[in-house]
């Protein structure tokens, strides 16, 4: 057994790259060889979102606090809240993060395959994030 006491992994700011806005990501746990598990905790700023990405494995959202939007590629945008729990399907193109007026934080659980858990694409455009 082991307890990874809280704190001890430090905040991170997301990176321009993948993200418009300001996120703070705090890890959670990255499980040990051979499993391939990766879970975080993201708190997205009124307006924050990721890039639109894909994750080889899929991915898990578990909103926890706030409200804010998710939407995959050619669907629409759908709201979320917490307790809600969202699925993306292996390779499925999709973004998600705060509401306009509203923070959101959701832990994400992905998994790695040869290595990676998630390609970053194109930012999520303000036209986009306004449909």
């Amino acid at each position: 057994m082991e307890i990874k006491k809280i704190g001890t992994e430090p905040s991170v700011k997301g990176p321009a790259d993948w993200f418009t806005g300001t996120v703070r990501i705090d890890p959670l746990f990255t499980a040990p060889d051979p499993a391939l598990v990766a879970c975080v905790s993201v708190t997205f700023e009124p307006g924050a979102r990721t890039a639109w990405h894909t994750h080889p494995l899929g991915q898990t959202l578990i909103v926890t606090a706030g409200c804010g939007w998710a939407q995959r590629e050619d669907g629409p945008v759908e709201e979320i809240h917490p307790g809600d729990v969202v699925w993306f399907p292996p390779n499925e193109k999709h973004w998600h993060g705060a509401a306009p007026t509203t923070a959101i934080t959701h832990i994400a659980i992905q998994e790695k395959k040869d290595g990676k858990m998630v390609d970053w694409m194109e930012h999520v455009t303000d036209e986009q994030y306004r449909r």
